[in-house]
């Protein structure tokens, strides 16, 4: 079975990213973190060090869904198409956001009761919460409510700029050389500065590639396919060459990944001939479909989780297995909400167009 705007590769990489990036935030915050930490030391620090790489898998398969469904568009040409296509990618992420970060909001209410530690933070303020209404809590300096709130304000800002240089220039070759453009200025310098990275550009590296990727593999122009491959080579062979300066995995990473959906993007799902086959990765389509969902709420059960172990007193009895167990519980719980919120909300909400 092949499901509708679902193949295998990318909804696997949807869930082992999401699986990694959650389990990044349950290595980092909170004295369960800690207790695991001294139970099995390195993959403790395996996670917290390089778990937050699995960013770049987010992004580059963002940019390659995102080209995806805004080159198949027709009419995206002046500032009006433009603006209303932004404003339905806003109100598409906005719903499920806004009910986490409610969620969220209570769940730290409820731990700052027993937790004084840094990450559960002050009291949300009203500024605070209008800022993240719009997506607009980095760029204003304001403290993010939940761990996964900056990534969904970054993909509005790819996204809108995707659609912005999709509505400026006619020819796709032109497109890939200001992308081009874009991918090599962040891949060398805005990711590397520290004071971008709550703009577009400093994620642009990885974003791009997936374009890259999208029309080299599925548009239907060879000149546009070859042109798009041969500057992925280019930005290949500038990654590894910047690397004898100094070795940035996560280039290297959004490199693989933009490589991999090229070769295997399209790989559909078993048939109905292979049912035996088809039932093993039915769980992959699950936790894909869920997997925003399950991001965007897992800071909440990482505040629950350690609440609970501070107030049964679990946490001063140091134990390394049971913090590990609390631990699988808050990842298995995101699951488990994020099955509601994508049923409740984030299903409905997509009816939400101009």
């Amino acid at each position: 079975m092949r499901s509708k705007n679902h193949f295998l590769l990318i909804d696997f990489l949807k869930v082992f990213a999401a699986l990694i990036i959650i389990l990044h935030h349950l290595s980092s915050y909170g004295q369960i973190a800690e207790d695991a930490r001294n139970w099995m030391p390195s993959v403790m620090t395996w996670l917290f060090e390089y778990g937050r790489y699995a960013v770049q898998i987010f992004l580059v398969m963002g940019g390659y869904l995102a080209a995806q469904s805004l080159i198949g568009m027709k009419n995206l040409k002046g500032a009006r198409a433009v603006v209303k296509v932004v404003f339905n990618r806003y109100l598409r992420l906005f719903a499920p956001y806004i009910a986490a970060i409610l969620v969220t909001i209570v769940c730290a209410w409820f731990a700052r009761h027993w937790v004084q530690d840094e990450y559960v933070g002050q009291s949300e303020t009203l500024g605070q919460f209008v800022a993240h209404l719009f997506f607009l809590q980095g760029i204003l300096g304001l403290d993010s409510i939940s761990a996964g709130a900056w990534y969904v304000a970054i993909d509005w800002q790819l996204y809108a700029i995707l659609a912005i240089l999709l509505g400026m220039f006619s020819g796709f070759q032109s497109l890939i050389w200001i992308l081009a453009m874009f991918i090599v200025a962040s891949l060398l310098y805005f990711n590397r500065q520290n004071q971008y990275e709550n703009y577009f550009i400093y994620f642009m590296g990885p974003y791009g590639l997936g374009i890259l990727a999208q029309l080299a593999k599925n548009y239907p122009d060879l000149r546009v396919n070859r042109l798009a491959r041969l500057f992925i080579a280019i930005i290949g062979v500038i990654i590894v060459v910047s690397s004898f300066q100094q070795v940035w995995l996560r280039n290297i990473l959004a490199y693989l990944v933009c490589i991999g959906l090229i070769l295997w993007g399209d790989r559909a799902y078993k048939d109905q001939k292979h049912a035996k086959a088809h039932k093993t990765v039915n769980a992959i389509l699950w936790g894909s479909r869920r997997s925003y969902c399950a991001f965007l709420l897992h800071f909440s059960f990482i505040l629950l989780a350690n609440t609970l172990y501070i107030a049964w007193g679990i946490n001063q009895r140091h134990d390394g297995l049971i913090a590990v167990e609390m631990m699988l519980g808050a990842l298995v719980m995101s699951w488990l909400a994020a099955n509601y919120l994508y049923r409740w909300v984030e299903l409905p909400s997509r009816k939400l167009k101009i």
